[in-house]
């Protein structure tokens, strides 16, 4: 039983990859450079491209699983190719986003309902991952933590639910290698729910030295999105953002429910993320 890993240099993809690998199932990953760095140990690379559904012909052939991430280009081209080479399963890493009162007009949840929609009428096995605030979206804040240790951000006191990628990727390999997920939804969240601020502080006490938000106008904010986000997106955060200034999130126990552990805390994160902010 191959199964197919897409991105397989991603946070999520590259252990999703060694976690198979390490209970002795046969993995192979696409990437778009063969050549670079970073490819897992112990797995079959392949040249493959989602929004290119020509190369993926050769990197299905003999997969019966997949662990998909959301890329809407070129959907209706992967389906195709999964339906010939006789894949049985999709996981795909999708977003909470998908669940919200505002999905319709949320660009995050156009995008990733633009691939789970194809999938429900695909007539393939299909199991939708959704977490919510990823843990690694604090890597953003590690050029300001290594030079002065002040975060400078809009909404100090917005609230999420942060969640490490090895917990997406627990829950991913007992999706792929467990019967009983057919068809299922999984909410992801973190144990905690965390202020930007009670981040910055957990990383910080990490590194062993002060780190603390700044808070700054929301226009200052937006201008230092521009060339990283698009305007819609950027502005979805930000309402986001203001949106949960001062009120806690929901914690939901999925990744216990799924895997049988708790969810790895934000500052279990932290320390196994250290360097990144040195």
């Amino acid at each position: 039983m191959t199964i197919l890993v897409t991105g397989v240099r991603g946070n999520v993809g590259s252990r999703v990859a060694r976690k198979l690998v390490a209970v002795g199932l046969p993995v192979r990953g696409t990437a778009r450079d063969l050549a670079a760095p970073g490819l897992p140990d112990g797995v079959e690379v392949v040249h493959a491209e989602l929004t290119r559904p020509q190369t993926l012909q050769g990197a299905l052939k003999g997969v019966e699983k997949v662990f998909l991430y959301t890329v809407p280009q070129g959907i209706d081209g992967f389906i195709d190719a999964a339906r010939v080479a006789g894949v049985r399963h999709v996981v795909l890493l999708s977003s909470i986003a998908v669940t919200w009162a505002d999905r319709d007009r949320n660009p995050i949840a156009r995008m990733h309902l633009g691939v789970e929609e194809p999938l429900r009428e695909s007539g393939i096995g299909w199991t939708f991952i959704r977490p919510e605030a990823l843990a690694t979206n604090a890597l953003a804040w590690a050029a300001e933590i290594r030079a002065d240790g002040v975060v400078r951000c809009p909404y100090p006191g917005s609230y999420t639910v942060p969640i490490h990628e090895e917990d997406i990727a627990d829950v991913v390999v007992r999706v792929l290698t467990t019967d009983g997920h057919r068809s299922a939804a999984y909410s992801l969240t973190g144990p905690q729910t965390l202020t930007q601020q009670d981040q910055v502080t957990l990383i910080g006490e990490v590194l062993g030295r002060a780190a603390r938000c700044e808070r700054i106008p929301v226009d200052a904010a937006r201008a230092a999105m521009e060339g990283i986000y698009p305007a819609d997106v950027a502005e979805t955060i930000l309402a986001g953002q203001a949106m949960t200034d001062g009120r806690p999130a929901a914690v939901l126990d999925t990744v216990e429910a799924v895997t049988g552990r708790p969810a790895r805390t934000f500052a279990t994160w932290a320390a196994d993320h250290a360097a990144d902010f040195r």
